[in-house]
């Protein structure tokens, strides 16, 4: 098998060329050794998209608009750092985040009043995004076990004019058990391997890669997923991502959700514009659930991570019964 690649870990290379398209392999590629374009978004909690694009460009900076986005745009790399120097970051009105990690919100789609569950909340991006759809009415419930992370979530929630969320340091493998069938979307941002953010030109990025850690991943994501899909109300919507290329990491994940429970069912949903492939059914030698074809791999480009989605949702009366909510649950706010 002919490697396209000499500085990132030749055995990722070989799984990659076993995963995406072979028309699309040298451009995954060649986004590792290239710097992303920064892409904003204006954060309607704090001010208008007019408002704030004409503010920064009067200031200089050559904002490209996102197609199919009402919020976002790019500029060049070299913008980046003055942009985080402007009173419209300081102030919240702005914040950098990579368009792939906006579509995750998109496609879960909460609405205003519905209760959400992020859990795997910070830095606290995808909470700000899940709190302006909504138009911060609802509750969001935002959890994140490292005390650092916990913090660094909360003040740029505060910083981001967030009023709908509230914080909770704890294991997200824990909530499901806790507070069972409570929430009417959950986000699972599920720690991974980070492959799509690997640079060639960073050995640090890759230094720590290995299929030993793809198989340690996988065992957390498992249960985070399946304490999630536990937290979620019947009829519910559940979003599963990730910055990983590994199966094991994504299709792997949900499949192992849809043998334990046959009330899970994958949505299918759309990204138009964007470079993407269906979710695997197969992989090295396993047979996966057909239904994860309608999950999509975000393939990645000068603006684009490369991410997994899959939207599932919860059966109603259908598979396994939720227990009984737990009474510490009494800690988790009331609709």
């Amino acid at each position: 098998m002919e490697t396209l690649s000499t500085t990132l870990p030749v055995r990722f290379v070989e799984r990659l060329q076993a995963i995406v398209p072979p028309a699309r392999l040298a451009e995954t590629l060649a986004s590792f050794d290239r710097p992303k374009i920064p892409v904003l978004r204006v954060n309607t909690l704090r001010s208008s998209v007019m408002e704030t694009f004409t503010e920064l460009q009067s200031q200089g900076f050559p904002l490209d608009p996102l197609p199919k986005s009402e919020y976002a745009a790019s500029l060049p790399p070299e913008w980046k750092r003055p942009l985080t120097e402007t009173a419209a970051f300081a102030e919240g009105r702005i914040y950098l985040q990579n368009p792939s990690s906006m579509l995750a919100v998109e496609v879960l789609a909460p609405r205003p009043g519905e209760e959400v569950l992020d859990l795997c909340a910070a830095p606290g991006g995808k909470t700000s995004l899940l709190a302006m759809k909504m138009g911060n009415r609802g509750r969001i419930a935002a959890v994140e076990p490292v005390k650092d992370r916990f913090y660094r979530l909360k003040a740029n929630l505060t910083r981001l004019g967030v009023t709908v969320a509230r914080g909770y340091r704890m294991d997200g493998r824990a909530v499901g058990h806790k507070v069972p069938e409570r929430f009417d979307r959950v986000l699972v941002d599920a720690p991974c391997s980070s492959e799509s953010r690997f640079r060639s030109e960073d050995p640090q990025s890759h230094a720590h890669w290995h299929e030993r850690k793809i198989a340690e991943c996988s065992r957390k994501q498992k249960r985070l997923l399946l304490s999630a899909f536990q937290a979620l109300k019947p009829g519910g919507r559940l979003l599963y991502c990730t910055c990983a290329f590994a199966p094991e990491e994504n299709e792997m994940v949900v499949d192992a959700l849809l043998l334990r429970h046959p009330e899970a069912e994958i949505v299918p949903f759309q990204l138009p514009g964007v470079a993407q492939q269906p979710g695997l059914t197969r992989w090295q030698g396993k047979t996966l659930a057909a239904s994860l074809k309608e999950a999509l791999r975000i393939l990645p480009d000068r603006i684009y991570d490369g991410f997994f989605l899959c939207l599932v949702t919860k059966g109603r009366g259908v598979g396994a019964k939720a227990g009984p909510a737990r009474k510490d649950a009494a800690a988790w706010p009331r609709s």
